[in-house]
């Protein structure tokens, strides 16, 4: 073996994966290496067999074979499993006589002795060759899916697998299946129910028990769907049972399809009830609990009083199966398919009353009632078994209970649950409750319970901190009174969801006294994003199977035949469990080991007992394991010890040398040999383990042990080796800082007298982040061993992937401890760490490796607290250390060179941090008392100092002392008494140039002062300016916590930026005092966009310009009085409101328009009145310094009236025009608001005075009054109108005497005493001037105003583009096109001529253009002027005159940006070619017989077109008012003409014959019947002339709908001259009649409006051309119809 041992190591070069085997742990003992083509990396043992995993998937068995048919003569030698050749292996299994391996793609394969089913494959009792095994998920799917396996254990007649999806599966015989099947053997993988929705990490088998390693449930778990039905038995997994006065939530369902067969020597026969909790039946379904009137009944288990309303059942079976009730015999017969049949293994009634009956009389007898007391670790110390009555009791409550108890506060309710005393003496058994129930709450049931009612979850299982109630009822023995029935409602104590009622927070911590709320151990992944990736150590360990040895670990020997979480390993944080035959393993994130089960030959690591629960394996101090296994009766254990090497522990059996295992030896040899052999006390050190190298994995099965090592190649296995030795002792490190300083610390009562509540937060926050790092490193310990077990590689270390993750945690831990630091908080704490900790701290000295002689308490604290800090040395030692393993060029190399020079770098800051924090705290030593109260801040740390007077103010007093000091986020000017703060984020500081001075100044600037620094050289001033500069740029850039000392500063000079964004609260009085800005600053001066809030709650919100509100900006200011806010939302300027805007006032006014140093000043709308939509009023016009002057419109809208005149001081004064809704109307003079001097007054129905008026509608004085009929009365006048008048006076009756003269004066005097339509609305057009830049019209630069248009087009658009919604794409193309600059200088032809009108359209289109602007004002003052009241009849005059002054003035603009254009009738010469395509329809100005063809400019041709269309609707209907009467007349005779026919109507209007239309294209069937057809037709003749005239009401402009009137007459023309097939010239007597019925069959509704707006508006130099002479002809035909007699 020897020489082929070494012949083989040479030439296969085996590095990896080498396997050694031996037995037992005498010295004599030397393992035997098995030799196998590559490197094994797995190896699982059966009792006498092994199977191996070998690189590249191959897997080899060894041992005894028997189930192979061909056994080879030579038993050890390891043969290929050929069956599984072609498929990739990944993991292997062996049970005591079977084994299995899993596939990469999740198949098993399954092979060995099938009696009991264990191979999952029915009708074989053995199976020679690897044969697949199909795990078929039959869930919602309908073709079953197959469940891919990760991972198989096998026990001796059972196997489990553990699925992707971490489901665990089992198949074969016995009650560790935990399926609870009604018949073995279950040849059927079936999924165990009792595991759904839980997320299982490892599974592990013994003998006849089973494990499982869950990871706990998190938040984001909870709302995973768990399973509701049982799969097997279909009954529900939870009951509701609904009484009229309670309600009972039970999870205790037992799939009644199978009790365990009862097997020769584990019976579980019934219990003696002194050494063993009654157990009821598994298998019975749940009882309805029926209301036990009946007096004698027994008194429930629990030993409550049986006076108690016995309907109360205390739960009698510790793993949570329903109460017996006593009113139901069959509850205790075997239950399911074997009522009755007394081989069952459970008591019958008879024995159950007995025992129940015993109990209640021994419950005073101490033996029995020995209470449980909590020790203050939290374990349990058993008194009796008598806990298991009550163990894992608790209660689910209906919703109407828990609405009773949330009424209790919660204080009352715990001392309803534990009352104040020691439990009552003599009450019947007051039972304690082990520190098992803390956990209770990891059962699914509880998760369950609380999502189905959610409102109830949130109020009763407060997760708040309950940490006072904790301290009061629970550091005293936690004691549970048998019974909770308080008047009806009675709580059931069911099964393990007490959640509801319980907060597990409350229970969880029972023997602990107070501690404040900080989470030391960190729910979730340390960090939110690494939950997934490190592996979690929130987990628990459940078990099932067979009890007899205490194998399961629930502190009794009984069996349970469905997973139950062992709660006392409960946040023990185990990463990994192991079984062997009849004893149990957990091995802890902390390097412990946890054993409990059979301990015949000491394999449980200690001598306690009992061992039913988990205990800790005694190890010498500083031995971690890290890695685990268990065979028959020995355990394997590997550990690091002083150094990195591996060492491995054996406990259990010595294996005797000469006994040869035959198969013949039966249970008693063993015996016998248990005798011989004997057995350790505790691990024992193997002698051996050093030579074998570095140790990856340690596996134990049947008597045999099996190590797997590498060599050391070129240092790398050491290195990982190393570096994951580092992090477990790291670990432990922690976690015992964790738990013997920090816990003890934070719970000490003199903490709150010791330290102000502000250290009390920041210690908590320390404690937090020390607990995250802690939580992390384990987790990476944790992921760094599990990488030493499988792969040993580099590209899964998360160190690498995650480093971010370290470092932010290292960063942030380092933060804490600093600020903790700063604020002195060590200091403060030495006080209770002398009292906790004694005089000489060894521990303390010890846990923080301090080297000094005689350190301090804080020395000693704050050494222990930067402790973790050290480690990143360590990270970066063994990374670079790693790398050195590689090539230089290669990947890895680089990969680990990085993350190296990461973590030094931060080790490098964090040092610096420290030494920050250190420099910091002892300059607040320093510092004089009464200023650092205010100035101490955690988060503070000092750079330099001029307390050495290397700084002075310039011009400071002789005698004043002036001290400057610079934090990483504030200058601070100390003087003697007083101090000032200037925040870095706003402070500037420049150099003073040195011309020709001895002077070394700096000038300071912030926001509110600027002063003067003078240092005391060049050398200092450099120091200075680098070290404030530095310091800002770190305040802004937000890294102001990893400021650099001034020792530091490394030589690169940053200036921070002049312009940057910072908030900054104002303290000099001022406009400003206490206002917070927030927002763009340049040189001391908010400049750019920012928020400016006033403690009274003014905002603003905008732009800035050094300093002061400038730009667009909103304004809200708080009215008190009204409990609402001013709103002002538009332009400012230096401070002030300047420019356009709109203000909303509390009181509901709203004023639109111009502002000028916060006042309205200019063109503005002022809407009053509650609805602002249609507002009790609303003023249109000029203000004057927030006054309404000059003219404006006032509508009334309550009082229906409308006031169109000048104002001065709010009042009406001046002339005006006063219109209401009941038709009169009054012009004239107003003074002080009121109607006074000279005026005219007109009603409806044309009665008119003119005369003296001395106040609104009141006459007074001298004056006419003329009736509609044209009678007067003349004389004085005295009384309001409408209510009786004095006259006295004389009265005419004119046309008596046919004095005409005096009548026509009396109605021409309209429009004289109201405002002339040029001075109209002059605010808007000076708006418009001086937007162009003048400051008067017409007086100005036109390139200035072209550069002003420019300017305010871009930047509209700028502000635009913010909120690209608000505009359209055809607004946002006419904006381009606008930005061109159009030609406006040099000759005007009629190209440029057309250029310029379609400009002026595309500038009128948008607002954004001044003139666009002009426009949209014009055309709001003028519908508010002339619609609603506004619109009477008449104000027609007025309202044309106003259009035409708009015309004029624009008119006057438009000159003045294209100066070249001639005045208003001047000429512009055509091109001679193509005269008649280029002349502009209907302005055609030239008549005809004109020599020299050209076009005259007119406002009307160029503006109306803009015009005209927008103010139209009130313009048209003023004119239908005005014509109202005679196109009524027009009208009927209209209608009256139109009924005849055709011929007939051209008869009566006197057209001559030649002219009537004869040929018109209705089919003629023969000429006779000519006539006929036509004397009927209507509506035929000159049809298209008709419908050409009838377009004059689509159109807007005179010009356009001349250009109608004219294309009419060509109509009429081409119709008569295709009758007459001659050319021929109209004389006016044959064309009149014909047009006249043109105008008749068009039927015009509105014709003498259209008419008389013709007039009024039409070019002057039309009037006289052919335009004219038409116009006049259609004029005359309205005046013909109005008078057309019908005779």
């Amino acid at each position: 073996m020897e020489t082929q041992r070494k012949s083989s190591g040479d030439d296969d070069g085996g590095e990896r994966g080498l396997l050694h085997t031996w037995r037992g742990y005498s010295c004599s003992v030397t393992p035997e290496r098995l030799l196998l083509p590559g490197p094994v990396l797995q190896v699982a043992l059966g009792t006498r067999h092994g199977v191996l995993l070998v690189e590249g998937g191959q897997v080899y068995s060894f041992g005894e074979l028997p189930w192979k048919q061909s056994q080879a003569p030579e038993p050890a030698k390891p043969t290929l499993e050929s069956a599984l050749s072609g498929q990739r292996v990944i993991a292997v299994a062996a049970g005591s006589f079977h084994s299995g391996a899993v596939t990469e793609d999740g198949g098993v394969h399954m092979w060995g002795d099938n009696g009991s089913g264990q191979c999952g494959l029915s009708g074989l009792s053995a199976v020679p060759n690897p044969t697949p095994v199909a795990l078929l998920d039959s869930g919602d799917a309908s073709p079953p899916q197959t469940a891919p396996v990760l991972e198989l254990a096998c026990g001796a007649q059972h196997t489990l697998a553990l699925s992707a999806q971490r489901e665990v599966w089992a198949w074969g015989s016995g009650g560790q299946l935990g399926l609870g099947a009604a018949a073995f053997p279950v040849w059927k993988p079936q999924k165990v129910e009792h595991l759904a929705g839980r997320h299982v990490l490892q599974v592990a088998c013994g003998a006849s028990h089973s494990l499982a390693l869950v990871r706990c449930l998190s938040p984001q778990d909870v709302h995973r769907p768990l399973v509701d039905k049982c799969r097997q038995c279909n009954q529900l997994l939870f009951t509701m049972t609904d009484k009229e006065d309670h309600v009972i939530i039970s999870d205790g369902h037992y799939c009644p399809l199978g009790a365990e067969p009862a097997k020769g020597g584990h019976g579980l026969e019934a219990p003696a009830p002194s050494t063993q909790a009654l157990k009821t039946s598994p298998s019975e379904p749940l009882l309805s609990f029926h209301a036990a009137a009946s007096s004698n009944s027994p008194a429930p288990a629990g030993g409550a009083d049986p006076t108690q309303d016995s309907e109360n059942q205390a739960s009698a079976a510790s793993d949570g199966a329903p109460p017996a009730s006593d009113s139901d015999p069959s509850a205790l017969s075997g239950g399911g398919g074997v009522s009755g049949v007394k081989g069952s293994p459970y008591p019958d009634e008879q024995a159950v009353k007995d025992y129940l009956k015993r109990l209640s009389e021994n419950t005073q007898a101490d033996q029995t009632a020995k209470t449980t007391l909590l020790t203050s670790e939290g374990r349990l110390t058993t008194g009796s078994t008598l806990n298991s009555l009550v163990a894992s009791c608790a209660s689910a409550v209906g919703e109407r209970v828990a609405s009773t108890y949330e009424a209790l506060s919660l204080k009352r309710m715990m001392n309803f649950y534990l009352p104040s005393g020691a439990a009552r003496a003599d009450g019947p058994a007051a039972v304690a409750v082990a520190a098992g129930l803390a956990g209770i709450a990891g059962d699914n049931t509880a998760e369950r319970v609380r999502q189905e009612d959610p409102t109830q979850a949130k109020k009763s299982s407060s997760t708040g901190d309950i940490r006072e109630e904790e301290a009061e009822g629970l550091r005293r023995r936690l004691s549970l009174p048998g019974l909770l029935s308080q008047g009806r409602y009675a709580v059931h104590l069911l099964s393990s969801s007490y959640t509801l009622l319980l907060s597990p927070r409350l229970l969880r911590k029972a023997g602990r006294p107070r501690m404040r709320a900080v989470a030391l151990t960190p729910l979730g992944g340390a960090v939110p994003g690494a939950h997934e990736v490190f592996p979690t150590l929130q987990t628990e360990v459940w078990s099932w199977g067979h009890g007899e040895q205490g194998q399961l670990g629930h502190g009794d020997s009984l069996a349970r035949l469905q997973p139950l979480c062992i709660k006392s390993l409960n946040n023990k944080e185990v990463v990994r469990v192991a079984a062997g035959a009849h004893h149990s393993l957990a091995l802890t994130a902390q390097s412990q080991m946890f054993s409990w089960g059979s301990n015949s030959s000491g394999q449980l690591g200690h001598m306690e007992s009992p061992s039913t629960v988990p205990r800790l394996a005694k190890l010498s101090e500083g031995i971690r394991v890290w890695d685990i296994s268990a065979g028959d009766r020995h355990t394997l254990l590997l550990a690091d010890g002083d150094c990195f090497l591996p060492i491995i522990y054996y406990s259990g059996q010595q294996v005797k040398e000469g006994v040869d295992e035959s198969p013949g030896q039966q249970e008693e040899g063993k015996e016998e040999e248990e005798r011989v052999g004997g057995y350790t006390q505790q691990p024992v050190l193997l002698p051996f383990c050093m030579d074998l190298g570095y140790v990856s994995n340690v596996v134990a099965g049947g008597q045999r042990c099996v190590a797997l090592s590498d060599r050391n190649v070129m240092g790398f296995i050491a290195s990982l080796h190393e570096l994951a030795s580092a992090e477990r002792k790291f670990y432990c490190k922690l976690c015992t800082i964790k738990t013997q300083i920090i816990r003890p610390l934070l719970e000490l009562e003199s903490l709150s007298s010791a330290l102000s509540p502000a250290a009390i937060g920041l210690l908590q926050t320390l404690a937090g982040r020390f607990s995250l790092l802690c939580y992390l490193t384990g987790q990476h310990a944790a992921s760094l061993t599990a990488n030493l077990r499988r792969v040993r590689d580099v590209k899964s270390l998360l160190i690498l992937d995650h480093a971010s993750i370290f470092l932010d945690s290292y960063d942030e831990y380092c933060s804490a401890v600093g600020n903790f630091q700063v604020m002195g908080g060590f200091q403060t704490l030495t006080k209770p760490s002398l009292d906790f900790f004694g005089k000489s701290p060894e521990l303390l000295k010890r846990l923080s490796e301090c080297s000094e002689e005689n350190p301090t308490m804080a020395d000693l604290l704050v050494a222990l607290f930067f402790l973790p800090t050290r480690h990143l040395h360590e990270y970066g030692r063994l990374l670079l250390k790693l790398a050195t393993c590689f090539e230089v060029c290669s990947d890895e190399y680089q990969m680990l060179q990085d993350s190296c020079s990461k973590f030094e770098a931060l080790a490098l800051q964090l040092k610096r941090k420290r030494k920050d924090a250190d420099y910091t705290f002892h300059f607040w030593k320093s510092f004089p008392g009464k200023m650092t109260d205010s100035l101490r801040k955690p988060h503070r740390r000092l750079i330099c100092e001029s307390s050495n007077k290397a700084l002075t103010l310039q011009n400071a007093g002789r005698f004043s002392i002036n001290w400057f000091i610079v934090f990483n986020d504030a200058l601070v000017h100390a003087q003697f008494s007083t101090h000032h703060v200037f925040p870095l984020a706003t402070l500037w500081v420049e150099p003073i140039p040195e011309e020709n001075t001895s002077l070394y100044g700096l000038k300071v600037i912030t926001p509110e002062e600027t002063f003067n620094l003078l240092a005391s050289s060049a050398m200092e001033k450099a120091k200075w300016l680098r070290s404030i500069n530095q310091a800002v740029e770190q305040a802004l850039s937000g890294t102001g916590q990893d400021t650099a000392s001034v020792g530091s500063g490394s030589g690169q000079k940053l200036e921070p930026p002049i312009s940057r964004t910072a908030s900054y609260t104002f303290y000099k009085d001022g406009r400003l005092k206490d206002a917070t800005y927030e927002g763009r600053w340049l040189a001391g001066k908010p400049n750019g966009r920012g928020v400016l809030k006033w403690p009274d709650g003014r905002i603003y919100t905008g732009t800035f310009k050094n300093g002061l509100e400038d730009g667009f900006g909103e304004f809200v200011a708080p009215n008190k009085t009204l409990n609402k806010a001013d709103h002002y939302q538009g332009h400012w300027k230096d401070g002030k409101m300047h420019g356009i805007g709109t203000y909303r006032y509390a009181s509901g006014e709203v004023y639109d328009g111009f502002f000028q140093d916060s006042m309205r000043h200019g063109h503005g709308v002022l809407r009053s009145g509650k609805l602002n939509t249609s507002s009790p009023s609303v003023f249109i016009g000029q203000w004057l310094q927030d006054k309404k002057t000059g003219y404006g419109v006032f509508d009334d809208i309550t009082k229906g009236e409308k006031y169109m005149g000048m104002w001065q001081d709010h009042l009406r004064q001046g002339t005006g025009v006063v219109v209401t809704q009941f038709g009169l109307y009054y012009e004239g003079a107003f003074k002080d608001n009121k109607m006074m001097g000279t005026g005219i007054l007109l009603s409806e129905d044309d009665t008119t005075y003119e005369g003296e008026f001395s106040d609104d509608w009141t006459l007074n004085g001298k004056g006419v009054l003329t009736m509609a009929n044209g009678d007067y009365l003349e004389g004085s006048f005295n009384g309001e109108w409408g209510s009786g008048l004095k006259v006295a006076g004389s009265y005419f009756k004119p046309h008596l005497f046919l004095d005409t003269d005096k009548d026509k004066t009396h109605a021409v005097k309209l429009g004289r005493l109201c405002v002339r339509a040029e001075d109209k609305w002059k605010a808007v057009f000076e708006e418009c001037w001086r937007q162009l830049g003048c400051e008067e019209p017409g007086r100005g630069e036109t390139g200035t105003a072209w550069e002003n248009i420019a300017v305010a087009l871009t930047t509209s658009r700028r502000h635009i583009q913010d909120s690209p919604e608000t505009l359209s794409q055809s607004h946002s193309r006419t904006l381009e096109s606008l930005e061109v600059i159009p030609q406006h200088v040099g000759l005007i032809t009629m190209e440029r001529y057309h250029t310029i009108h379609l400009y002026l359209i595309k500038a009128c289109d948008t607002p954004l253009h001044p003139l666009g602007r002009l426009l949209e004002t014009l055309v709001a003052v003028y519908r508010m002027t002339y619609v609603g009241v506004g619109a009477n009849r008449r104000l027609l005059p007025q309202a044309v005159n106003e259009i035409k002054s708009y015309l004029n003035r624009i008119f006057q603009i438009v000159r003045f940006l294209f100066p070249d254009l001639p005045e208003e009738g001047g000429l512009i010469p055509e091109p001679t070619t193509n005269v008649q395509d280029k002349k502009d329809p209907g302005s055609d100005a030239a008549p005809p017989e004109s020599p020299k063809p050209g076009r005259v400019v007119s406002s009307s041709a160029l503006l109306l077109p803009v015009l005209l269309p927008r103010l139209y609707p009130p313009l048209f209907t003023l004119y239908a008012l005005e014509k109202e009467r005679e196109d009524d007349v027009y009208w009927e005779c209209v209608l009256r003409l139109n009924k005849q026919s055709d011929l007939a109507l051209l008869a009566f209007l006197g057209v001559q014959q030649k002219f009537w239309p004869v040929s018109i294209s209705v089919p003629m069937p023969s000429p006779g019947e000519k006539q006929q057809v036509l004397s009927s037709t209507k509506d035929v003749c000159f049809a298209s002339a008709v419908e050409t005239l009838q377009q004059i009401s689509t159109t807007f402009t005179p010009s356009d709908k001349l250009q109608l009137i004219q294309l009419t007459f060509e109509e009429i023309t081409q119709e008569v001259q295709a009758l007459l097939k001659q050319d021929f010239l109209w004389s006016m007597d044959d064309l009149f009649p014909v047009f006249l019925y043109v105008v008749l069959r068009a039927r015009i509704r509105n014709l003498g409006s259209e008419v008389s707006l013709i007039e009024d508006l039409m070019d002057p130099c039309v009037q006289h051309g052919e335009h004219g002479i038409m116009f006049t002809t259609l004029k005359a035909c309205y005046y013909q119809i109005q008078h057309e007699k019908i005779t």
